[in-house]
């Protein structure tokens, strides 16, 4: 059981302030996870429990729509290079029922993409209702990237932060339950990942000589970071995860999900027929 409200713990401030969130804090961790041998161990063990419940919860969530409704739930996550991302994918959102989960990895645009409005892509790629939504990287892109490596005018990308407070509210309007994570690592991590990265030849794959460049780039990116947190949190809040330790993390991201689906209370809809007409049918 939590000691306090994780969504008030994580809750980005406005303005943002990453300079003073320790990335390698944990906070509203349980006094019995501090006081565990195997911090590790008690992680894992405490994500079977949650994903048990985020399972349920999703059921219930998709039961509630199949007549009349539109709720859906959408992840959206964003992280320097070698944040986390795909591992809290792993981790956190094996915990959905696959049937129920669409997984997004969003790369640089296509061509057909850069011919449409930034946003274009993103909706096509929105939750059904009922189901989840996981946004490996996403709209805020577009102010992220684009803006360190100057690849529109200042004037198109500062426009984009309304036009992504409008689009956000037009998905929470129409039933989205918006979820918006940032992994927060250090800098003295990132590097140790990618270190590891070039020492396991099962890992080779991931490496990407581009994220040493991306990396040089550390300060300007936190910039912009801090400024898509302050400016984009009108409809829904941003959350500041320290991820320098990935089995917090998985237990934070976890907990935080579980605490959100379970505000919004769904509920299985009552029987459409005649429950005791059925039973009488089958015998």
């Amino acid at each position: 059981m939590l000691m306090a409200s994780l969504r008030k713990l994580l809750e980005a401030p406005t303005p943002a302030d990453l300079a003073a969130i320790d990335p390698r804090s944990t906070p509203g961790l349980p006094k019995a996870a501090r006081k565990a041998a195997d911090p590790k161990a008690w992680s894992a063990a405490e994500l079977a429990t949650l994903g048990t419940e985020l399972a349920g919860l999703q059921e219930r969530m998709y039961a509630s729509t199949r007549e009349n409704g539109n709720q859906r739930l959408l992840i959206v996550l964003q992280a320097m290079d070698a944040g986390g991302k795909d591992g809290l994918v792993r981790h956190v959102g094996g915990a959905f029922n696959p049937l129920g989960l669409e997984v997004t990895s969003f790369k640089a645009p296509t061509k057909e993409e850069l011919r449409h409005h930034f946003l274009w892509r993103i909706r096509n790629r929105l939750p059904e209702s009922g189901h989840v939504g996981i946004f490996n990287r996403s709209h805020y892109e577009d102010v992220l990237i684009v803006r360190v490596h100057d690849l529109v005018p200042e004037t198109e990308w500062r426009g984009r932060y309304d036009e992504i407070n409008a689009f956000e509210r037009d998905l929470v309007n129409d039933g989205v339950i918006l979820v918006k994570i940032m992994l927060h690592i250090s800098p003295t991590e990132q590097l140790a990942r990618l270190r590891e990265r070039l020492e396991d030849p099962t890992k080779f794959w991931k490496y990407n000589p581009a994220d040493v460049d991306e990396r040089a780039r550390w300060d300007d990116y936190r910039v912009a970071y801090t400024e898509a947190l302050t400016r984009c949190s009108e409809a829904a809040p941003w959350y500041v995860v320290p991820a320098d330790r990935k089995w917090y993390r998985n237990w934070a991201v976890a907990s935080l999900l579980v605490e959100i689906l379970s505000a919004e209370n769904p509920q299985y809809p009552p029987a459409t027929f005649d429950l005791a007409a059925e039973k009488k049918r089958l015998g």
